[in-house]
C-alpha cells in the first residue's frame, strides 16, 4: 500500500490531502526526516483540533457567532469585571456551577452567554444552546414518543447547557413540572447558564406555582454567578442608531 491508502487507514486526513505538497516542499528546503515528520504530525494534531472545534460549535447549535472579545465589558457595573475575569476562565465549568443572567432586553446577555459557550467548545467542552420556549417543546415532543429518559440522559452530559429567554413565554402546568425534574436532575452533574428579564420574585409569573418556583430557585442559584446586565439602552437600538447613521453619511 502506499502513503494515500495507509492514512485513509488511519485517518490522517490531513496527511492523505497534503503528502503530495508536503513531500515536494520538505524536498525543496532539504529538511531531514525528523524535521519533516514532526512538522507533518503537527498539522495533523492541529486541523484534528479545529475540526473538533467546528463540530462542536456546530453540535450546540448557537443561533449567531458571538465571542468574548467583542462583548464590550465598560458598559456595565465597574464592580463586575472580575466577576467576567473569573468566568471568561471557565472555572465554572469545572466547579459545575450556574450562571444567571439577569437583565432587560436587548443587554447583552445572550452575547455574553455564547461568548462563554464558544469559548468552552475552544476549550473541548460540549455545549449545547437552547432557547427555554423551545426546550419545553422538546420535551412534550420526548414525552409523546416515550424517550423522555433518553432525553434526560442526554441533556445531563453536557459540560454546559445555555437556556436562553427563560421568562418571555410562561408555561402551562406540564411544562413547569417536566422542566422542573429535567434542571434538578441535571443540578450538581453540569453547569447551566440561564438569561431572563424577569428578576426571582416574578419568575412566579412564568411558573404559576409558588412552591415550585421557590425550589426551582433555591436549586439554580445555589453557589451560582448571578449578573444583572440591565441597561438603559439596549445594543439592539444602539446598533440601530449607527446603522441608520452610517447610511445617511
Amino acid at each position: 500500500m502506499n502513503i494515500k491508502e495507509n492514512s485513509k487507514i488511519l485517518k490522517l486526513s490531513y496527511v492523505f490531502k497534503n503528502y503530495e505538497n508536503e513531500i515536494k516542499e520538505a524536498k525543496q528546503t532539504k529538511k531531514d526526516y525528523e524535521e519533516f515528520l514532526d512538522e507533518l504530525l503537527e498539522k495533523e494534531i492541529n486541523q484534528r483540533k479545529e475540526n473538533g472545534i467546528k463540530k462542536r460549535i456546530r453540535y450546540a447549535k448557537f443561533p449567531i457567532k458571538k465571542y468574548l472579545e467583542d462583548f464590550d465589558r465598560k458598559l456595565y457595573n465597574p464592580e463586575f469585571i472580575k466577576e467576567f475575569e473569573e468566568l471568561d476562565t471557565l472555572d465554572f465549568i469545572e466547579k459545575k456551577e450556574n450562571i444567571i443572567l439577569v437583565g432587560t432586553p436587548g443587554a447583552g446577555k445572550t452575547h455574553y452567554a455564547i461568548g462563554l459557550g464558544i469559548k468552552a467548545c475552544m476549550d473541548g467542552k460540549s455545549v449545547l444552546f437552547i432557547s427555554v420556549p423551545n426546550l419545553i417543546i422538546e420535551l412534550k415532543e420526548a414525552m409523546s414518543r416515550s424517550q423522555l429518559t433518553a432525553y434526560k440522559r442526554k441533556f445531563e452530559k453536557f459540560d454546559l447547557v445555555i437556556l436562553d429567554e427563560l421568562g418571555y413565554v410562561s408555561f402551562d402546568k406540564e411544562g413547569c413540572e417536566i422542566l422542573f425534574n429535567l434542571l434538578s436532575n441535571r443540578n450538581d452533574k453540569g453547569s447551566i447558564i440561564i438569561t431572563t428579564n424577569l428578576t426571582f420574585d416574578r419568575w412566579e409569573e412564568i411558573f404559576k406555582d409558588a412552591m415550585l418556583t421557590g425550589a426551582m430557585v433555591d436549586r439554580l442559584a445555589y453557589k451560582a454567578h448571578i449578573l444583572d446586565l440591565s441597561r438603559n439602552v439596549s445594543h439592539r437600538y444602539e446598533e440601530t442608531v449607527s446603522w441608520k447613521n452610517s447610511k445617511n453619511m
